[in-house]
């Protein structure tokens, strides 16, 4: 017997991340750099670039970064410098979790429709 994911309600809140749209992709990468620590901008660009083999050019960054703050999931951090670090949430966190658990269920059936239907492993 198959398991078939559960789907999303109207009643039922919407992950994190979902309205993020076209910038989930930058949230997720910046949100799993933020996990490992906070982060000025040209740091997190790096750290995303070595990761994940992508470059978020500035402007995706800091609207990304803007995004992520006003919904909560990433606050600054006082600095002394013209550097602007920023850190995860609790709740950054937990909605980092949540959208990776998803990601995985995902990737995870993909692969097995790929193996069950073309062998491919």
């Amino acid at each position: 017997m198959r398991s078939v994911p559960s789907q999303r309600t109207a009643s039922e809140p919407e992950p994190a991340l979902a309205g993020f749209g076209r910038y989930a992709g930058p949230a997720t990468l910046i949100l799993a750099s933020l996990a490992d620590g906070a982060k000025h901008g040209y740091a997190l660009t790096k750290d995303i670039e070595s990761f994940s083999g992508v470059r978020l050019a500035p402007g995706t960054l800091y609207e990304a970064l803007a995004r992520l703050q006003a919904q909560g999931l990433i606050e600054p951090v006082e600095s002394h410098d013209r550097r602007r670090p920023y850190r995860l949430t609790a709740v950054g966190a937990q909605a980092l979790q949540a959208h990776l658990a998803a990601q995985r269920r995902i990737a995870d059936l993909g692969l097995h429709r790929l193996a069950r239907s073309w062998g491919i492993a």
